[in-house]
């Protein structure tokens, strides 16, 4: 529709009349290029659209019109690809039990960002700096920061790797990749840029077909979950390897960057239902690329490799060799993709983060000229990646271990801001998180902190029992979540204002918000969550110079 908006002022925003009725209009966007119509790879929605299209093909349009961030977000990128291939090699399906669980927490996580950015308007990095302070806001987004130094430059060796397969060296694949995610980000093109995105996907998707081919020629058994757990490793190389896969898989940079790309992509609260789905075919994606590799080099790999993982560019070798040039070529192909997609995604969360934290625009709408800190920012971390990894002495195997590690360690401390800020009654009024998914985020987080914490144990004492320290340490992380004070008030369900409806309501400016009540108890839990991640991050500085001096 093409009706011009009226503005007329109401206690959320601006009411907006079209010709599907009326809507409030956010308007605590901090980039002015965060407002307007969705412009998405597939379709337009303008700002008078209502949230509910009754026809069927019309809400399959506005799907289409919404489809993107969901998406992106999930994306085997070179770090999955490559330690989902290596679960397969060393270990067979024993591990493939993991994928279920993994992608319940990924959906559960980037459903919560979803609807905070499009029911503020605001980025993850904005709202951690407006609801609980600047210094909380620089840690978390020094965290952000650190973390994708080193999970870029995995895309690109990822890149290195895929190149190298088809014999074109890294001095020439890792430079015109560069160059080609900038030439594409700076655009801009919100629409172009998700379009190159949609085609990255759909290449990392590559896998599919392989995995089935592999299962018409021959058979595979697969154990019950039940057996695979108790021959899952449970050593401290085993552990340190689990931890990496849910780094890989569930990573802060994924909260930041699609709450951002969903307020940059201006969708708002009416179209919170589409982006749902739109996170959830995503997951499905996810699923499918995880299970087709781990299942794929399992089957091919796991007794015929004939010595220990390299990675994944010698997974391509391994497969052309045991089932044709086809094979690796399929695999290096979504390797390729796989890498470009996430190191455009990396890349911008940290730009989004930086534009949230220092107030200057971030929108992919915007081309150099106007947006000259964001695309900065992408094509400083882009080139630096690049040359780390054109750097002959550079342990590229090592690298993407740890980067994934690192980003599993680190996730319990994103988690715990991303619970606190889905709770927050003035942020997202009715639409805070219902009790039963409370419940269920923080036994996730403490389910993460416990594999941390077992790291810390098994490298200490290498010598004692790793399942009767996991599950001593697990008793000890459900009596702490059972006594957090006001444990009971932050799972309560909130009242929804009478005569308020989800879909009309939208955050007020973050600023014009009264600040949240002073608690002890949520300073301290915050305190000591950083205090042992830095013991968790001294641990893993260790583990590396170990693993590096063997």
């Amino acid at each position: 529709m093409t009706t011009t908006p009226e503005g007329e002022r109401s206690p959320q925003g601006v009411v907006v009349r079209g010709s599907f009725g009326a809507h409030v209009e956010r308007r605590s966007a901090l980039d002015r290029a965060h407002r307007g119509d969705i412009q998405g790879a597939w379709g337009t929605l303008r700002v008078v659209e209502t949230g509910h299209p009754v026809p069927a093909r019309r809400r399959l349009a506005a799907l289409a019109a919404v489809m993107g961030p969901g998406l992106i977000v999930m994306v085997n990128d070179a770090g999955g690809l490559s330690l989902f291939a290596q679960a397969g090699h060393d270990h067979g399906l024993q591990l493939l039990w993991l994928v279920a669980p993994l992608a319940l927490v990924l959906f559960i996580n980037q459903e919560m960002v979803a609807r905070l950015g499009a029911v503020t308007g605001a980025g993850h990095a904005r709202l951690i700096f407006e609801r609980f302070g600047r210094r909380w806001g620089w840690f978390a987004v020094a965290d952000l920061m650190a973390l994708n130094a080193l999970t870029i430059i995995t895309e690109f060796i990822g890149i290195a790797l895929a190149c190298g397969y088809f014999g074109i060296p890294r001095y020439v694949s890792v430079p015109v990749a560069a160059v080609g995610l900038v030439a594409v980000t700076v655009r801009g093109s919100f629409r172009g840029w998700e379009r190159a995105m949609f085609a990255a996907v759909a290449g990392s998707m590559l896998v599919v077909p392989l995995a089935v081919v592999t299962l018409l020629r021959t058979r595979v058994d697969f154990p019950g979950p039940a057996a695979a757990a108790v021959t899952a490793p449970l050593s401290t190389q085993g552990v340190l390897f689990v931890i990496a896969l849910v780094g890989t898989t569930v990573t802060p940079w994924q909260l930041f960057f699609q709450q951002s790309n969903v307020v940059d992509k201006r969708i708002t609260s009416r179209w919170v239902r589409y982006e749902r789905v739109d996170t959830a075919l995503g997951t499905g994606l996810f699923v499918l690329g995880a299970c087709a590799v781990l299942v794929t080099c399992s089957h091919v790999l796991h007794q015929r490799a004939g010595g220990p993982f390299v990675d994944a560019g010698q997974v391509a070798f391994g497969l052309s060799s045991a089932l044709g040039a086809w094979a690796g070529a399929l695999f290096a192909l979504a390797l390729l993709s796989g890498s470009v997609a996430g190191a455009a995604a990396v890349c911008l969360s940290t730009s989004y983060a930086v534009g949230d934290a220092t107030g200057l625009r971030h929108s992919l709408h915007r081309p150099w000229r106007q947006a000259r800190t964001f695309h900065g920012t992408f094509a400083g971390l882009i080139v630096v990646a690049a040359l780390v990894v054109l750097l002959p002495a550079t342990p590229l195997g090592l690298v993407t271990v740890l980067a994934n590690v690192l980003a599993g360690v680190l996730l319990p401390s994103a988690s715990v801001f991303l619970i606190l800020l889905c709770n927050d009654r003035a942020v997202l009024g009715p639409w805070v998180n219902p009790p039963w998914l409370n419940v269920l985020a923080t036994v996730v987080a403490s389910a993460l902190v416990v594999l941390s914490a077992l790291l810390v144990m098994t490298t200490l004492f290498p010598g004692a029992p790793v399942g009767t320290m996991a599950l001593a340490l697990s008793v000890v992380a459900a009596c702490a979540v059972a006594s957090l004070p006001g444990a009971r008030r932050s799972w309560a369900r909130a009242d929804t204002a009478a005569g308020v409806q989800r879909s009309s309501w939208t955050m007020p400016p973050v600023e014009s918000l009264d600040p949240p009540l002073p608690s002890r108890a949520r300073v301290l839990c915050l305190t000591l969550m950083r205090a042992y991640l830095l013991l968790v991050g001294a641990v893993i500085v260790a583990k590396a110079a170990q693993l590096l001096g063997a």
